[in-house]
């Protein structure tokens, strides 16, 4: 025989004197959860006739301060130190180079070239004959009196020529540069004194 299910509310229970005294002291010692009150926000004053410096970016909880960028200091190149004037030939070593007394230990002969050609060709001379040990080399640039050069004018090799020389790249193999003596060449002709190897 099945049991039938009493829905019927029961009537609530009133406490009793000490389970109310009981129930005022639990209540009593519980005290209420604070919310934690937001942060303050920054106030950002701007005074009038001032131009706001932009704010910087917030930084994420955990990470450390950003490290202090060095001030950009210009950078100081040395000042490179002028080459020494070319010593010239004393008037005794060209008399001796004239008449054949001191010996010319090579020679190149720049007619018909370029100016690139020339010069890459003169570098590659000197560099040779310093290895090979020559003192005294004479350089044909021609007077340029007769025919026009590549680029139209008249003489270039004969006016750049002295000035190559006594630029830096060529200075490691230049020591002097004189004129040559009419029976070389004259003012179409150098003679040039080479420094002494590192081995000579």
């Amino acid at each position: 025989m099945s049991r039938q299910r009493n829905d019927t509310p029961r009537p609530r229970r009133r406490l009793s004197p000490d389970e109310h005294r009981l129930w005022n002291g639990v209540v009593r010692s519980v005290s209420p959860l604070r919310r934690k009150p937001p942060a303050p926000q920054p106030v950002e004053i701007v005074v009038a006739g001032e131009e706001r410096a932009p704010a910087p970016p917030a930084r994420r909880r955990g990470e450390g301060a950003p490290a202090r960028q060095a001030a950009a200091k210009p950078v100081l190149k040395p000042l490179s130190k002028p080459a020494a004037p070319l010593a010239p030939l004393d008037r005794r070593q060209k008399q001796r180079l004239a008449r054949g007394a001191e010996p010319i230990d090579g020679r190149i002969d720049l007619h018909g070239r370029t100016q690139s050609e020339a010069h890459a060709a003169l570098l590659g001379f000197l560099r040779g004959a310093q290895r090979a040990g020559a003192r005294f080399v004479l350089v044909i640039t021609g007077k340029g009196e007769t025919a026009p050069d590549f680029s139209g004018t008249r003489g270039v090799l004969r006016r750049q020529v002295p000035l190559w020389l006594r630029l830096p790249e060529f200075r490691a193999f230049v020591l002097s540069i004189e004129d040559a003596h009419a029976a070389h060449g004259g003012a179409g002709a150098l003679y040039v004194r080479l420094r002494r190897g590192r081995g000579g």
